[in-house]
């Protein structure tokens, strides 16, 4: 298997040989550019080096084009577009760029397309870092990956439970400012979009934090993001679910 390390490069139609440092590049493809900033600073931590960053269907095939990465990670849902239908163009492009597709959809007759038109890899937002750059490693190494939640069983139904038991904590000004949040405004910002003081949108933000048990706007942005707590882009709003008996309510 071809990971990220020292001792390791590329010879070659990708073969290895030792002595020198692999360096795998990645291409990111996703709209929500706070997730996006997330992901690329997980994945640089992890070894691999990010190529670019896009968060348009409209670019996606000319930056995988020019830059020709190991791998492309793909979301599927853009404001403009379909990331799995794009898929034969990003293949037609870039033929050794081994294409993952990272989405919260876990619809499996979305998932068996993805393949059929070229994917290598298939994994759902919710599973966390890990499991990404597990399947990362996998598809550099010749194998094809779906991770998904069916495939994990009472473990991940429970943890998505558990995510969603969190986020019916959240007030609805609370959920106002994760709205935003995902947006990539900061605390300032919210305030004067809200109409409050930036002490109370501070406050908010805080009480969401320490509910949802992140530590940062970022982290808390892209925790919604990737357990499916919003929808689309933009000024969206986010969906979750209603306060359980004994949450705090207003």
């Amino acid at each position: 298997m071809l990971v990220a390390g020292p001792g390791f490069g590329r010879g070659p139609a990708g073969t290895a040989w030792p002595g020198r440092s692999l360096l795998t590049e990645l291409v990111l493809c996703d709209d929500h550019s706070v997730f996006l900033d997330a992901l690329e600073t997980v994945l640089s931590t992890r070894g691999f080096t990010i190529g670019a960053v896009v968060d348009s269907a409209a670019r996606v095939v000319e930056v995988v084009r020019r830059r020709q990465p190991d791998v492309c990670l793909l979301d599927r849902h853009f404001a403009d577009g379909d990331g799995v239908e794009m898929i034969p163009q990003v293949v037609a492009v870039a033929a050794q760029t081994r294409i993952v597709v990272l989405s919260g959809d876990d619809d499996l007759t979305v998932v068996h397309r993805a393949l059929r038109l070229g994917a290598v890899g298939y994994v759902h937002k919710s599973l966390g870092v890990a499991a990404l750059v597990t399947a990362i490693r996998k598809v550099l190494g010749g194998e094809i990956v779906v991770d998904i939640p069916h495939s994990h069983g009472e473990r991940t139904r429970r943890d998505i439970d558990e995510v969603y038991r969190l986020a019916g904590y959240l007030t609805t000004r609370e959920r106002q400012c994760l709205g935003l949040l995902v947006e990539g405004l900061g605390t300032g910002e919210i305030a004067r979009r809200l109409g409050i003081s930036t002490a109370t949108a501070r406050t908010y933000v805080q009480a969401l934090l320490t509910k949802l048990g992140v530590h940062s706007q970022l982290e808390a942005a892209a925790f919604a993001i990737r357990h499916s707590l919003v929808t689309g882009s933009g000024n969206n709003p986010v969906t979750l679910p209603a306060p359980q008996q004994g949450a705090a309510l207003g």
